[in-house]
């Protein structure tokens, strides 16, 4: 069972924000008037008395105490930068299994956080976005995956592993052979849109797919990985619960924001195995 992180928090800062208001209101006032009659009821008053009296109830300390950061950690979450980890290859070379991603939460548009609804406009994904999404199949799982289709965009991809957007086929350049596979793994340069990035290609002759076409409706996005044989995404997507003219496309009210920097690897969170900062940078 996979938990509603972003509903918690705001049930959380609710909570915390509700003891804070509700010791300010009605709690505070009444422990300085308890203080002030035991004072006049007395020559000298005790210390540890005033004290006890001045005691704020366990819960209502932890709230206040919790409040600023949780309500701190919302803002940034919500409107401004949410963190990710990358959990598979679909997305090699750009990113890898165990990447600490940054995702820029304004870029397409400021959110309310758990439902999602879009309240500012701001801008539209580009061709050639590396975006986070919710699955269309399950909006309780996130994906990473790049632009390839905007809304109106004819798709094409070839059984011989070609990319056309609207006739055209995308700019590539093969780079080479990936180290390590013996040739049986190729990167290609290839420039969408203004992105240029790498992409990796498998030249084995299973991984050979049939001639695909796509028209992407408006308010959605066709998404594939960098990863073009080992990735799980617009081209592959089979729900019968959603109509055939959205099949593999993820519709706007889905995306997360944009993945803009690598912060931190991570493949094998273990203390024998440590964090590095090997790919620390920008995402193209």
């Amino acid at each position: 069972m996979s938990l509603n992180f972003p509903l918690l928090l705001v049930i959380a800062v609710f909570v915390c924000g509700f003891l804070a208001l509700l010791d300010l209101v009605f709690l505070a006032p009444r422990r300085r008037a308890a203080i002030a009659n035991y004072q006049g009821s007395v020559s000298q008053p005790d210390g540890l008395v005033v004290e006890k009296l001045n005691k704020e109830p366990l819960l209502v300390e932890y709230g206040k105490s919790f409040f600023p950061v949780l309500f701190i950690v919302l803002v940034l979450r919500s409107f401004l930068v949410e963190p990710f980890q990358i959990p598979s290859g679909s997305m090699k070379p750009t990113l890898d299994v165990g990447d600490f991603i940054l995702v820029n939460k304004f870029s397409y548009g400021i959110r309310l956080p758990v439902i999602d609804k879009k309240v500012i406009e701001i801008g539209d994904p580009q061709r050639g976005d590396v975006m986070v999404f919710r699955y269309p199949s399950d909006p309780n799982v996130n994906y990473i995956k790049r632009v390839v289709g905007l809304p109106g965009d004819e798709v094409r991809y070839t059984s011989d592993k070609h990319l056309f957007v609207n006739g055209q086929p995308v700019a590539e350049q093969l780079v080479g052979a990936e180290p390590g596979t013996l040739g049986s793994a190729e990167l290609y340069k290839e420039k969408l849109g203004a992105a240029e990035h790498l992409i990796r290609k498998e030249m084995s002759r299973y991984r050979a797919t049939p001639d695909g076409r796509w028209v992407v409706p408006a308010g959605h996005y066709f998404m594939m990985g960098d990863n073009r044989d080992n990735s799980n995404d617009s081209r592959y997507w089979d729900d019968p619960s959603i109509p055939k003219d959205l099949l593999g496309m993820v519709p706007d009210k889905n995306i997360v924001g944009k993945a803009f920097a690598v912060w931190m690897s991570w493949p094998e969170p273990k203390l024998s195995h440590l964090p590095n900062f090997s790919r620390v940078g920008l995402i193209k």
